[in-house]
């Protein structure tokens, strides 16, 4: 079993399929040894987790947002090279989280991703990062989040 498929299964974590486009653009766009992953938005389980920081939703329930949207990017990232194995490094994620004028907390919700990256690639997963507010997002989502993958 390749390793980080054995840490997958470690720590629990199925990956969900690589989520579908929703519109006209491809889900990731590999050029020269990176990956480019276009945005996943908090899709769980039980379906697409809506909601507004500062709002109707607590960091703690966003952190979980964006940590579904951090398994998408890794299921992504496995359509398009097959093998996890080949991640060199994570290189950067930008956050986007649907949150009242007021709220600041950003990058507190987006540790949600950036913590399962490295729980799931070691150091090979720490990244260089962008977390920041949007007025909304698309279907109401909680959490958008884009990666770029050094491959090798």
């Amino acid at each position: 079993m390749a390793t980080i498929e054995a840490r997958l299964a470690e720590l629990g974590i199925t990956l969900p399929d690589a989520p579908m486009p929703a519109a006209n653009y491809v889900p990731f766009v590999r050029s020269g040894n990176q990956i480019f992953v276009s945005g996943q938005i908090s899709n769980g389980p039980d379906g697409l987790i809506k909601g507004r920081l500062g709002a109707n939703m607590d960091v703690a329930e966003g952190a979980l947002a964006a940590r579904f949207c951090g398994l998408a990017l890794i299921a992504q990232a496995k359509a398009a090279i097959g093998d996890l194995d080949k991640i060199a490094r994570v290189v950067k994620l930008t956050g986007f989280v649907n949150s009242t004028a007021d709220f600041t907390d950003q990058p507190k919700v987006i540790n949600g991703c950036s913590d399962l990256m490295v729980e799931v690639f070691g150091d090979t997963g720490r990244h260089a990062r962008s977390a920041v507010s949007a007025a909304s997002l698309p279907l109401g989502v909680a959490v958008e989040i884009e990666a770029i993958f050094e491959i090798t």
